[in-house]
């Protein structure tokens, strides 16, 4: 019986090095302070990607690009997630 515990422990103790490290992401919270108040920086990310595509879609719109994107919707959420993720590694990272 104590033999069967000694052995559940040693496999434990592999494990917490690889426990610890992940646990090394939790230190800080992702926010902000604008203006003294602090936003989380997924948002402030995310409107950034919302901006970037309203004026790639007013570029593509006057060069009369936008009548050859197949599927609009989709290729305008495809890009403000491109561009949510690009400022939150430009930014952040």
């Amino acid at each position: 019986m104590w033999r069967a515990h000694l052995t559940g422990m040693a496999t434990a103790a592999r494990f917490a090095p690889l426990l610890a490290a992940s646990l090394a992401g939790c230190a800080g919270s992702p926010t902000l302070s604008v203006f003294g108040s602090f936003f989380p920086s997924w948002m402030l990310c995310a409107f950034a990607g919302l901006i970037l595509t309203i004026v790639t879609h007013r570029v593509l719109t006057t060069s009369g690009l936008d009548k050859a994107i197949p599927a609009p919707l989709l290729v305008y959420v495809s890009l403000t997630a491109a561009f949510t993720f690009a400022t939150w590694l430009l930014c952040l990272a």
